[in-house]
Formats: C-alpha cells, structure tokens, sequence
C-alpha cells in the first residue's frame, strides 16, 4: 500500500507520522505541494494524505489507482467530492482533535481583551508607566469577567468546551440558536441575546447562514463595552464593520484568530488598524496548534486508515 503526503510542513516539522507509516508499505512524503504538482506526485499511489491541497476532478480523474483521501482537517472544500463519490474514491476527514488548545487560546483572546492588554501593553512600551504619578496605570477600564455574561454561537465540542473554562471564571453563558434554524431552535437567537451578552464568542461553520452574521445592525445593538471574539472562520463577522465600531467606541474589544483570506497575502484592515491604539488582537489563525492537537491529527488519520484498511 503506497500513500502519498503532499503538504506535511501544514503540520510543523515536529510531528511524527509513524502513527500514519505503520499501516503502509511506502509512504512520500512532501513538504508543499502544489495543485499542479499533486497529480505527478500522486501517481500509482493508493491514497493520498492531504491538508489544503486543492485536488481538483481533473487531478481526481488523471489518478486510477487512487481509492482514498485522508483529509488533515475537518474542511473537505479542497476536494471535489462529485467527482470523488463518482470515481469511488473514500474521503475521511479529522474531527475534534484541536478542542483543548482552541478553547484556550479563544479563553487567551476573551481574557488580553477584558484587561485591555493591547492598550496597556502600549502605554508600558511609550513610556507611559514610568512617567506615572503613582504606581500603576488606570488609564482603560478593564472588564472583570466574574458575573458576565458569555454568548456562544456554536453548542459543538469546541463552544462547550469554551463554556466549560468560561463558567470557571464565574460567566454565565447562552447558546444562540443555529443561525438560519432560529424558528425551529428552542435556544434564542444571537440577535435576541447579542443586547445583554457582555462577551459574544463565535463556534459555528462558515454558511450563507452565518456569512457576517456579526454585521453593522448587530453591532449596533451590543453593549458598548462589549467583546466579540472570532475562532470559527473569516467572514461569520463583518471586519470592517466590527473595525469602525471599535474605532468609535461602540464595541469594547475585538479578537480574532481568522480572516476571510488565509495567508492575507494581500493585506487586510484589521492589520493595518494594528498600528492604532486599540483593543484589538488579531492572532495568525494559530489556535489550533500546540504540539498536542498536531500529533492528534496524526492519530486520528491513522485511525481513519486503519478502519479504512480493515473495510
């Protein structure tokens, strides 16, 4: 059985693949690849083990002893799965493998935000702390999470997992109903819940459902010192509108560890407004990667190998 890698480095060079490697025969293993190169380095292999690859029907079709794909993500839309199912290719993906470190690193972003961290970290590095009149600095108003109350959209393994560490900090929390599903969801709707959230956290997939759910009308109806984070996916919340909101003091902080382009190869406002004295943090989509969730993709594609092997 030969298996081919096209993108390990997505993974970090200190991941073992001898998880992967004992179900094989041979294993290529590449550290980038790209949509062109995927069909010569794919040929005579029976499965191809991919992160963000793009293998494309033309690709699929030109590969005859393909019969599966192991996806390194829980995403599939870097594959045509028409033509897949229509060639009898098996697709299998990873699920749940990066709960612990995105929960904390979305906890990171909530916590930086409420102590107004980038402000503060601002002021220490102009010089301000040393010129204070006494022996601290008091000059943002810093939100004590103990008591608010946290908004998740998203009841999934990651946005209660996220509600387990925020109800240890004292939060209450609410789940929003599944945008586009509201009339039929016992749970109340983000824009219902969105005028008493002091925190709104973002769990839930990118659809035409949830495409800036978070836009200008909402923000409008938030708190003025309220936080919205963003670990699910670029474009669930309009950036620019979330940007002219916290530039006028209409929402007290924003993080996000996505954006709609992944690399922003051609920038992207909220970089920019990095430079600005604000509470903003923007993380470069690296939640989920401690060494921790990285080698449970491993696993989890073994696994996936395995059944698929004793199929």
């Amino acid at each position: 059985m030969k298996a081919v890698i096209l993108d390990a480095a997505s993974l970090g060079p200190d991941i073992d693949l001898a998880p992967i490697r004992q179900h094989l025969d041979t294993l290529d293993v590449h550290d980038q690849s790209t949509r062109d190169q995927a069909a010569e380095r794919l040929a005579g292999a029976e499965v191809a083990i991919v992160n963000k690859v793009v293998l494309d029907a033309q690709t699929l079709d030109a590969l005859p002893a393909l019969r599966l794909i192991c996806v390194l993500a829980t995403g599939t839309n870097n594959i045509d799965m028409a033509a897949a199912k229509r060639l009898g290719i098996t697709v299998k993906n990873v699920t749940a493998y990066g709960t612990a470190s995105v929960a904390q690193h979305t906890l990171m972003l909530m916590l930086a935000l409420a102590t107004r961290l980038p402000l503060f970290q601002r002021d220490v590095a102009e010089g301000r702390w040393n010129q204070s009149p006494f022996f601290c600095l008091m000059g943002h108003t810093t939100l004590q999470l103990e008591g608010k109350r946290l908004v998740i959209v998203g009841q999934g393994e990651l946005g209660s997992k996220v509600a387990r560490l925020a109800q240890a900090f004292g939060m209450h929390v609410d789940f929003a109903a599944r945008p586009g599903n509201e009339a039929h969801d016992s749970r109340p709707g983000l824009r219902d819940l969105a005028p008493e959230a002091d925190v709104i956290s973002l769990h839930c997939p990118l659809t035409e459902a949830t495409r800036h759910l978070v836009d200008d009308a909402l923000l409008a109806s938030l708190k003025p010192d309220a936080l919205l984070v963003n670990c699910a996916r670029g474009g669930i919340i309009d950036e620019q509108a979330a940007l002219e909101a916290l530039r006028q003091d209409r929402l007290g902080g924003l993080g996000v560890d996505v954006l709609p382009e992944e690399p922003p190869r051609d920038g992207h406002p909220l970089l920019d407004a990095l430079g600005e004295p604000l509470n903003l943090v923007v993380t470069p989509h690296n939640a989920w990667i401690t060494p921790e969730a990285r080698q449970r993709i491993v696993a989890l594609t073994a696994d996936n190998l395995r059944g698929w092997l004793a199929g």
